[in-house]
């Protein structure tokens, strides 16, 4: 990609310039799954600060997974019944605690397809990459489920509380060894990921020392995790009661050793130790900055975006929706040299093409086990392109999100390319079925709901302005229209007249049509300009 940050002018003064499809739709596309034709229409009747401020909202927390794998041939052996949730149940064993992971899975998907209007999913995407944790290797259903919950929790609140309350969840607690930190066997594990990667980076600025990974893993003794409890336990006879003294780049800040249930009590000097260092807050929105906008920083980016986000974040105690607020709201932001500036991650582009197009799937109350049963489906189409959810590859999440220097050009290869390809035809021409039941691009019910379907002029290039990011020129406008809408014919008035039949007489055209249709967002879709958001 040749865009450059360097280009762009101003920083974050309030955008006060237009605010229309392309403004609405690049907001839209980055912080939530796809920009759907209702919530574009709708935010045109807002400003932008009320829009932002609404996406801003958190939303309520959706009720637990539910147990959709009772069949004729199975039954869950600690006895949850069909259509109930094992979130708090026992453990029961392997293999159903193997049926209870693809059942949260495919439950964190339905969440990101049936959100509102809210950039509460993405944040969760967001944060689940930076708290990053395998299902596989934590393993049991139950503390993924309360790890999500806490993502969820935390998503748009309190980055220091939620720093607190991550050290001691019991699914991370798991994923780096904590519940195996004692004093006599200190694990550096979760006490180096703290610091490298969940609140100092490793930046320039950011000078710690393996002294004060040391010191950290010795602070966070006495932690275990009880499968019965589904919860962590402190016991004061595997924490370290010495003194702890960190290095000058934490002032040689000593925390003092404690004794009995009172050494929980380190863990907040801990904390309050870290937030005390200006690096913290920088490398959080520079995280911001590059999971939504764009992986190029440079001089004017810290200078103009990074350095005052952290200043605002530090003000506002560690909140972290002024930051999302200034950021969305910002003259930088709504740049266009940004629109179509990031190659979409394999769920933007799954979840986004299925919100985007408004597929209709079996009533997620009444048919609940086909619901779960497709969205498995939907978890693995995005596995095969990369991004398995709940399973980035290691403790640093995607590499996508912080390999210098191609980043997010990684999801894009001579393997995931034609996957995305193969995806988006099958949706198109005969979708995916389940049980004898279909999901399926309704493309005669997108093209109704454009302004004017039945000019073929207007309906690929209304189309565009809905799924790309990037122009298309009208040479190419022109040969869609000849070559798929007219058959090759010269008069606009053939698409027209076979439009206007199948309104009053669909028997006579409504094949043709959605023939012609299917063909035009089959070659929409498998186009490079669909990649990118």
């Amino acid at each position: 990609m040749t865009f450059s940050s360097k280009q762009i002018k101003g920083g974050l003064e309030e955008y006060k310039g237009e605010w229309s499809t392309p403004q609405i739709t690049h907001l839209l596309k980055r912080v939530m799954f796809g920009a759907k034709p209702a919530d574009v229409n709708y935010f045109k009747t807002k400003t932008l600060s009320q829009s932002v401020d609404e996406l801003l909202k958190p939303q309520s927390f959706p009720e637990p997974p539910l147990n959709y794998y009772n069949t004729s041939d199975y039954t869950d052996p600690t006895g949850i019944a069909l259509g109930a949730t094992w979130a708090f149940a026992a453990y029961g064993d392997g293999t159903l605690n193997s049926k209870r992971r693809n059942s949260y899975k495919a439950w964190w998907l339905q969440q990101m397809f049936y959100q509102g209007r809210s950039l509460h999913e993405k944040m969760i995407l967001f944060w689940h990459n930076h708290f990053s944790t395998e299902a596989d290797t934590v393993s049991d259903a139950r503390y993924l489920y309360k790890h999500h919950s806490l993502l969820r929790k935390f998503a748009l609140g309190n980055f220091k509380t939620f720093v607190r309350e991550m050290s001691i969840d019991p699914a991370m607690l798991v994923y780096l060894n904590g519940n195996k930190n004692t004093k006599t066997a200190p694990d550096e594990n979760y006490g180096r990921e703290l610091q490298e990667l969940f609140t100092m980076g490793k930046g320039s600025d950011s000078k710690y020392t393996e002294d004060d990974v040391k010191a950290a893993a010795r602070v966070l003794t006495g932690y275990v995790v009880s499968a019965l409890t589904i919860d962590y336990s402190f016991t004061p006879s595997r924490h370290d009661t010495s003194d702890k003294t960190f290095s000058s780049y934490y002032n040689n800040t000593v925390i003092k050793g404690k004794s009995g249930t009172d050494g929980m009590l380190e863990l907040d000097e801990l904390v309050n130790m870290l937030f005390q260092k200006e690096e913290l807050s920088k490398f959080i929105c520079r995280k911001i900055y590059q999971f939504f906008v764009h992986y190029d920083l440079n001089e004017s980016v810290e200078k103009n975006v990074i350095t005052p986000l952290a200043e605002i974040f530090r003000k506002n105690n560690f909140e972290i929706t002024p930051v999302l607020s200034t950021l969305f709201k910002s003259h930088f932001f709504y740049d266009a040299q940004l629109y179509g500036a990031v190659i979409k991650s394999p769920l933007d582009l799954v979840i986004g093409n299925l919100r985007e197009f408004d597929v209709i799937f079996p009533n997620p109350k009444t048919e609940f086990v086909d619901v779960y049963t497709f969205f498995v489906e939907v978890v693995r189409q995005g596995t095969i392109m990369q991004q398995s959810i709940g399973d980035p590859p290691n403790v640093a999440g995607w590499a996508a999100y912080y390999q210098q220097p191609i980043f997010y050009e990684a999801w894009i290869t001579a393997d995931t390319y034609p996957k995305r390809v193969q995806y988006t035809d099958t949706i198109v021409a005969n979708g995916i079925t389940r049980n004898g039941k279909r999901i399926q691009i309704d493309v005669i019910a997108f093209a109704k709901n454009l302004p004017k379907p039945n000019d073929p002029n207007l309906l690929i290039t209304d189309s565009i302005a809905l799924l790309y990011k990037v122009p298309v020129s009208a040479e190419r406008i022109e040969q869609l229209k000849r070559d798929i809408l007219l058959s090759g014919q010269s008069s606009d008035y053939y698409w027209t007249e076979i439009w206007d039949t199948m309104l009053v007489r669909p028997q006579d055209t409504m094949t043709l049509v959605k023939s012609k249709l299917q063909s035009l967002y089959q070659y929409l879709l498998s186009l490079p300009e669909y990649q990118l958001t």
